[in-house]
């Protein structure tokens, strides 16, 4: 039962990459269906499903930085049941800040390891799952120039614009990976695997990735 977690730049094309994997291999994609269900273990409804994701992380002014001071900041409010004495359940409201609401994906993402077959795009996969044994950890990378103009077509912008919209996701996505788990996203040594789309199209990419997997089985296989 394989786990591939994919760290991915934006315009690199890793979230098509991942999906076609998935689609390879049989895999699960790692999606807020997952997430509802680590949620309703933990007493949480469905109405309210909780993605906190790297890319969507608001970045901390630069008086915060710079003063060190980091306030828990307020991501949604989620529904739960509540249990009185008589254990009769009734329906609730929790405000949820940024700490929970990584918890929750995190304890998502724990759970998706243990069932396997799951591919898990972001969200800090190759932190939580780190040395876990049969995970696959990849990064999908390209050149600026090329991400520029994948994201222009795509969000219908001019260049300009789409550099800005890569900018701010990137360095979204690397502080709050500093933050919440303290790696560097683009560290080397915390991935198998590193692909660049420019060299590469999105099918090189996949195949490459579902080999990798295969042999990283087979080598454990003889070690077992």
């Amino acid at each position: 039962m394989g786990v591939i977690t994919i760290s991915r730049q934006q315009g690199s094309g890793g979230s098509e990459i991942a999906a076609r994997v998935s689609e390879i291999l049989g895999y699960r994609y790692f999606d807020k269906r997952m997430l509802a269900e680590a949620m309703a273990q933990e007493g949480f409804t469905d109405q309210n499903v909780v993605d906190y994701r790297e890319d969507e992380y608001k970045l901390e002014s630069f008086v915060d930085r710079l003063l060190g001071y980091r306030r828990p900041k307020t991501i949604a409010d989620a529904g739960f049941w509540e249990r009185n004495p008589d254990a009769v359940k009734t329906p609730a409201v929790a405000v949820l800040d940024e700490h929970m609401a990584v918890w929750l994906v995190r304890k998502a993402i724990e759970d998706a390891y243990k069932r396997g077959d799951v591919v898990i795009v972001g969200r800090g996969g190759q932190a939580i799952l780190g040395d876990k044994p049969g995970v696959l950890h990849v990064r999908i990378q390209a050149p600026l120039d090329l991400r520029i103009q994948r994201i222009a077509g795509r969000e219908h912008v001019g260049p300009k614009e789409a550099r800005q919209f890569i900018v701010d996701r990137d360095r979204a996505s690397a502080e709050y990976l500093q933050r919440f788990y303290g790696i560097d996203w683009a560290d080397p040594t915390l991935y198998h695997l590193m692909i660049n789309t420019g060299k590469w199209d999105q099918e090189a990419a996949a195949q490459c990735i579902v080999s990798a997997l295969r042999c990283m089985e087979s080598a454990q296989a003889v070690l077992a």
